[in-house]
């Protein structure tokens, strides 16, 4: 069959409004020049400071440069559009884009369920915490949820790039994504579809029901205990379970459907891949005395 061969794709944004857009602008990019040098001060910060050398800040500073990463994927490209009267992205942009977030992404929920297990031998087997999440197994679990992450993308890349387009080349948000690509496809693609939806919602489902369970059996396994020691538990597992819901939450709401139109799709996609991820680190370190005294004495000390 004859397929329309696609150049590039035309992106609608967020608005059509130029004073809106002007005002999404500041905000964005005004949440930039705040967050994003905290979080490479919290990078700086643990990989300076021998005292944060435990396995909870290594994953720590990982989230943190992982969440740089992936608010480098959409955001530039937005920012730049705002300025544009028309919206345009080549489509070796468009592949390189749905790869990297759904890689970044991905990696993400893989090392979230790497900090669960660290939590889980902190807190229910401390006597051989030492041996079972030393150096080295911090290293693997790290280069597990790289690998993991790569596969995840490259699978959905893959599926991508065969797509057969027929229809027109418009997508109705700010980015390029699975979603906008498969209403672009031709009718006889059930298979494809479905091989996306089982690589991609099913992966963000499975992860979120893994980490919601480990967090409870956490929770039930303390209920008993006194109230300092629900304290210390409470403390330690609630910003996980925090960022595990803002990452999660958002990305079942659009990639749970199997490519279904949802409302309110492009408000959901902003803070799924620009304000959460962004905010995922500062909602550890808010809740942690240490690492706030130490990124304290490090800007004292250069600034």
């Amino acid at each position: 069959e004859n397929y329309t061969v696609v150049r590039e794709f035309v992106l609608l944004g967020l608005s059509q409004n130029h004073e809106v857009q002007m005002i999404l602008l500041f905000f964005f990019l005004l949440l930039y020049m705040i967050i994003l040098p905290v979080n490479v001060l919290i990078i700086l910060t643990i990989w300076g400071n021998p005292q944060l050398g435990s396995p909870m800040y290594f994953f720590l500073a990982n989230l943190a440069f992982l969440d740089i990463c992936y608010c480098s994927v959409t955001p530039p490209k937005m920012l730049t559009d705002f300025f544009l009267h028309r919206k345009t992205i080549s489509y070796s942009a468009c592949m390189a884009q749905l790869f990297f977030l759904h890689f970044l992404g991905a990696a993400e929920a893989f090392l979230l369920m790497a900090m669960a297990y660290d939590r889980y031998v902190a807190i229910c087997r401390p006597l051989q915490y030492s041996r079972l999440v030393n150096r080295g197994v911090c290293c693997v679990l790290i280069g597990a949820t790289w690998g993991g992450g790569f596969i995840h993308g490259i699978i959905l890349f893959t599926l991508s790039i065969h797509l057969p387009l027929c229809g027109p080349n418009i997508l109705d948000n700010f980015f390029c994504d699975i979603h906008q690509l498969v209403t672009l496809a031709c009718a006889n693609t059930y298979t494809v579809e479905l091989l996306m939806f089982l690589s991609n919602g099913v992966v963000i489902i499975m992860c979120f029901t893994l980490l919601l369970i480990s967090y409870t059996v956490l929770l039930l396994k303390f209920r008993t205990q006194s109230s300092k020691a629900k304290n210390k538990v409470a403390s330690t597992c609630v910003s996980h379970i925090i960022v595990v819901f803002l990452m999660s939450g958002p990305a079942i709401y659009i990639y749970g459907l199997p490519f279904q139109v949802v409302p309110m799709e492009k408000v959901v996609a902003v803070f799924h891949t620009v304000i959460f991820p962004l905010t995922n680190p500062m909602i550890y370190t808010l809740r942690n005395k240490e690492i706030k005294g130490s990124m304290w004495k490090m800007v004292r000390k250069y600034f």
